[in-house]
């Protein structure tokens, strides 16, 4: 009788690949907004280097021509190629999105896992901050952050990290709270380990699903408020090409029938909104420990 080999199970990052190959290949939606997440990293990437024009260029002989084979999103009013600018825009809206992102996690979700894990004085004093904050419309003081501290794009992300200050603290708050007295925290604990370092072993790494999934949404916000901002003069200023600027600049065309100058823009905001939103799940999918089987 010949033993029949076992496979050993797979750990690490190579199970993780590997559960994530799967979630992407049985979930069409998922599959797709991952693809639409990696075109879009390209375009940031690689996209300034291979557009057929210079974004910054004007040729006013060729202003506010309509889409053609030689410039596929047509000109704008200053006779800069419209598909140029988009793609090359896409870099800085996608900085903007994980830099603010990025930030607000490090101060949001930080403190509220302190919050939830401690409480008392330290609960106390991230709630009154987030009730603060919250008090007032959340557009209406990014507006004033950046008014205050000038419209460059390190104070738009500071803004946009601020905004979503009270929706991270309270998501990591409430996570941090229910497992504080979980069982491996327990043990954790027994075995000598102190609370800081139960919070970033333990704690943090079991909160992360739900973190991720609220990360990936508020990519979305982020590049909505830094459209937002720049539509109303307070973000990125031009020449410097930006969807919201280009949306802005657009707008005024539209009544005299050049519509491509703020469809184009317009669209490829909507498609970047979009995709992050739909990456939410899958990536909650691909992170939760409960999922990976």
């Amino acid at each position: 009788m010949t033993d029949t080999p076992v496979q050993a199970p797979t750990h690490g990052i190579a199970a993780i690949i590997k559960h994530s190959r799967y979630v992407i290949a049985e979930n069409k939606v998922t599959g797709f907004s991952f693809g639409l997440f990696v075109l879009i990293v390209l375009a940031a990437v690689i996209g300034p280097y291979v557009v057929p024009y210079d974004p910054l260029a004007s040729a006013t002989s060729v202003a506010l021509k309509p889409p053609s084979a030689a410039h596929w999103f047509g000109t704008d009013q200053l006779g800069r190629d419209v598909f140029s600018r988009v793609i090359v825009a896409t870099r800085l809206d996608f900085f903007i999105a994980v830099a603010s992102v990025a930030l607000v996690f490090a101060m949001g979700g930080l403190a509220g896992v302190a919050a939830g894990f401690f409480g008392g004085w330290v609960d106390r004093v991230v709630g009154r901050i987030a009730d603060t904050i919250m008090a007032f419309p959340l557009f209406v003081l990014a507006m004033g952050i950046v008014a205050a501290l000038g419209n460059s794009v390190q104070n738009i992300i500071l803004a946009t990290a601020i905004v979503n200050f009270p929706l991270y603290a309270r998501i990591a708050r409430s996570e941090a709270n229910i497992r504080r007295d979980a069982g491996f925290v327990q043990a954790a604990r027994l075995s000598g380990n102190g609370d800081i370092r139960i919070v970033l072993t333990q704690v943090l790494p079991n909160i992360m699903p739900i973190m991720i999934v609220q990360m990936s949404l508020t990519m979305g916000y982020a590049i909505l408020n830094a459209a937002g901002l720049s539509f109303i003069g307070l973000g990125v200023r031009p020449p410097t090409p930006e969807w919201g600027i280009m949306v802005a600049e657009g707008a005024a065309f539209m009544v005299s029938g050049e519509w491509w100058i703020a469809f184009f823009p317009g669209l490829a905001l909507m498609i970047a909104v979009f995709c992050f939103n739909l990456l939410g799940d899958g990536l909650r999918d691909i992170v939760d420990p409960q999922r990976r089987t």
